[in-house]
């Protein structure tokens, strides 16, 4: 039997509009960008510090425009680098990588590791990313040369903040930083970094693969200035945004609302500077995805380059 005319119309244009669909979400997770922001936390009267906030790079040797943009950021000449996780997506991965980040790793930095930089990816029904969390974790593959890539980035003097803190001299500013390991393995050891953020420093940093909650809960109320995060991917498939509104993340992967996906926030929501255990919270969108899944919509690929600039001076009393 024939298919009636209207079904197989309809059948056709449903067909090409799926590849459409497809092959513009294909270039637009090609499509990287530099994102700038500006964050008011440095004390009165120090200069501006350019922090390059770098997450989610899921590289794999033969992704060559991605490797050609990671080396043009160096270009950028921040004073400080702060790298969330999820830099692997393969075996073969730290060499590029290292290679990429170039001049960069003549910069200080710091940085904690994702799941991504633990275990191999593996191909799995991408629509699962969009429901409920049921807390299964895919650590039963092979893992991924991490302690290779740690070993690495501390001998060119990056630091670790894996459930630790430290802190660094960054162009005549101190900076304190906690940092935990990944919060979606439930790898993270807020006990060990807990308690008030260095009041002698003069700014205070958290750092975090995965904005869970309860970490950001943590740092705000330690007295931290700012949490950097990654792992959302921005939502990585979004619902476009309308004139004047932007795109609607369908889910962040972790219980952080979706209205603060990637971007600039405070924690907790609706909080304002200076309020009492609040900070400031920056998630990067990152700039890969799962290799076998290389689709962003309405969510494109990004680094962000963080401009910290004094607060303004109270006012002053006659």
């Amino acid at each position: 039997m024939r298919p009636l005319p209207l079904v197989a119309a309809t059948t056709a244009a449903l067909a090409t509009a799926g590849a459409g669909l497809t092959a513009y979400a294909a270039a637009e997770a090609r499509a990287y960008t530099l994102r700038r922001v500006t964050v008011p936390l440095l004390p009165p009267g120090h200069r501006p510090l350019r922090v390059l906030h770098l997450s989610d790079i899921h590289l794999t040797p033969g992704q060559d425009r991605k490797l050609a943009w990671l080396r043009g950021l160096a270009d950028l000449e921040p004073d400080l680098v702060v790298d969330t996780g999820d830099n692997l997506s393969s075996h073969h991965a730290v060499g590029p990588l290292l290679d990429a980040l170039g001049p960069l790793l003549q910069v200080p930095g710091v940085f904690v590791l994702g799941s991504n930089d633990y275990f191999e990816p593996t191909m799995r029904n991408p629509l699962r990313y969009l429901l409920p969390d049921d807390g299964k974790r895919h650590t039963d593959v092979a893992q991924l040369p991490w302690r290779d890539l740690t070993r690495r980035l501390t001998g060119a003097g990056w630091r670790d903040l894996t459930n630790t803190r430290d802190a660094l001299d960054v162009g005549g500013t101190r900076i304190a930083f906690a940092g935990v390991d990944d919060p979606h393995l439930r790898y993270d050891r807020l006990d060990a970094v807990a308690g008030p953020a260095d009041a002698g420093a003069d700014v205070r940093l958290g750092v975090a693969h995965a904005p869970y909650l309860r970490v950001l809960d943590q740092m705000a109320a330690d007295g931290y200035d700012a949490v950097l995060a990654g792992h959302t991917h921005g939502g990585q498939v979004c619902l476009p945004g309308l004139p004047g509104r932007p795109a609607r993340a369908l889910t962040t992967n972790c219980d952080l609302d979706a209205a603060r996906v990637k971007g600039l926030h405070r924690h907790p929501a609706g909080s304002r500077p200076g309020d009492p255990g609040s900070s400031w919270l920056h998630v990067s969108a990152g700039l890969g995805t799962s290799p076998y899944v290389r689709l962003r919509v309405a969510c494109r690929p990004e680094a962000s380059l963080l401009t910290l600039v004094p607060t303004a001076p109270p006012p002053s009393v006659e």
